[in-house]
């Protein structure tokens, strides 16, 4: 057998490929599906959260400020764990596909927060004297005026992040949650053979590369204008 021969024989079996191919497409459903409920959520929450903050009130800020900063210093990996096995003490029993989704929900929505705070900050305050002197009032002109700006300069900053926390999906498999990669890692198990996870290795990129492709051309298209 040629290096060659070995190297498929370990990365690309066939005999493998076509035993385990229904698991991986499995567990890429169930990836593709938290993705999307975290990219949802966690983005919605985030924005939700700027807008409570540019009110200016303490009582509110101050505990979205200290969610922020836990959110953002403590590793995803730490919170799923804490949440899974330290909440059944607590009798409160959540499965890991509910455990996961919350925790990088959360963790979206805390780096959400700070890149749409950054962006209702960096609109110029004659923006809101403006929208004021028509007679809107501090919610519209968030909405119609401040917001829109803001989130237009955040698109690039926002877009990386939530595909670098999208692809957390993969920490699911502590918790045995069937996404990607615990079907991968399962199947190689059982067949003691490295396809499997080249497989899940392309299903990532099947799923990734459109995501970051459609980032570039959201970037591209809310881009401001240099003249």
């Amino acid at each position: 057998m040629t290096r060659f021969d070995r190297f498929i024989d370990t990365f690309f079996k066939p005999e493998v490929m076509q035993q385990y191919w229904p698991d991986i497409v499995s567990g890429l459903f169930v990836t593709c599906q938290i993705a999307i409920l975290v990219i949802v959520s966690g983005i919605s929450l985030g924005l939700a959260l700027a807008i409570l903050r540019s009110y200016g009130f303490k009582v509110i800020n101050l505990p979205i400020v200290i969610f922020v900063d836990l959110l953002r210093a403590l590793p995803p990996l730490v919170l799923i764990l804490i949440l899974y096995f330290g909440l059944p003490n607590l009798g409160i029993n959540l499965s890991g596909f509910l455990v996961l989704w919350m925790v990088l929900t959360l963790v979206l929505a805390a780096f959400a927060e700070e890149i749409f705070w950054a962006g209702i900050l960096s609109v110029p305050e004659g923006q809101w004297q403006a929208a004021r002197s028509t007679g809107l009032g501090r919610f519209q002109t968030l909405i119609y005026v401040v917001i829109p700006q803001a989130v237009r300069m955040t698109v690039a900053p926002l877009t990386n992040r939530t595909i670098a926390i999208t692809k957390n999906t993969a920490l699911g498999m502590v918790i045995g949650v069937p996404e990607l990669l615990n079907q991968a890692t399962t199947a190689q198990s059982f067949a003691a053979n490295a396809t499997p996870l080249m497989m899940a290795t392309i299903a990532y990129l099947i799923l990734f590369i459109p995501v970051v492709y459609a980032g570039r051309r959201l970037e591209k298209a809310y881009a401001w204008r240099r003249h």
